[in-house]
């Protein structure tokens, strides 16, 4: 059982919490995010789960094996860093980082400390992605010169970072 704490309870932090509540293997321990309005959200829809504004509750916690970190970007890095220096596994929403670099840093901290990192990508685990993957993988199609694919739902527009 992969006990987990989670930073942010935002936009896409209820999504992430369902989740690794819906999973057997995961628990979700710990919901930190500064907005008290959130946080009591947290306590209405999942009463055993305890929530903090303070993200050290998370990171230095003995009981949580693994952070979950669904903030905007600018905090990605340094949330990540200061989880994996505490010996947490870590799951990063997408982007991963601002800059390649501090993703560079991040997964060679996360290799020196024997430790997983990962970062969400929304329609991996997709039916519609996985069969398209099946279908190149065992040669249905024939050899692959070019694909298109069209997300109609473009979610939140975040102003401090884009697609690339």
């Amino acid at each position: 059982m992969i006990k987990l704490g989670v930073i942010g309870y935002g936009y896409w932090g209820p999504n992430i919490v369902r989740n690794f509540l819906g999973h057997q293997d995961c628990k979700v321990v710990a919901v930190c995010d500064k907005n008290s309005v959130a946080l009591a959200r947290v306590l209405s829809r999942h009463p055993g789960v305890r929530v903090t504004t303070e993200v050290d509750d998370i990171v230095t916690s003995q009981e949580i094996d693994a952070v979950a970190i669904v903030t905007p970007v600018s905090y990605h890095y340094e949330l990540a860093k200061k989880a994996l220096e505490n010996g947490k596994h870590v799951f990063v929403e997408k982007p991963f980082t601002a800059t390649s670099a501090q993703a560079e840093e991040l997964v060679e901290l996360a290799e020196r400390k024997n430790l997983q990192i990962m970062v969400d990508h929304t329609f991996l685990f997709t039916g519609a992605v996985r069969k398209i993957k099946q279908l190149v993988d065992d040669g249905t199609l024939g050899p692959l010169y070019y694909y298109d694919s069209t997300r109609v739902n473009l979610g939140l527009f975040q102003h401090d970072i884009n697609v690339l």
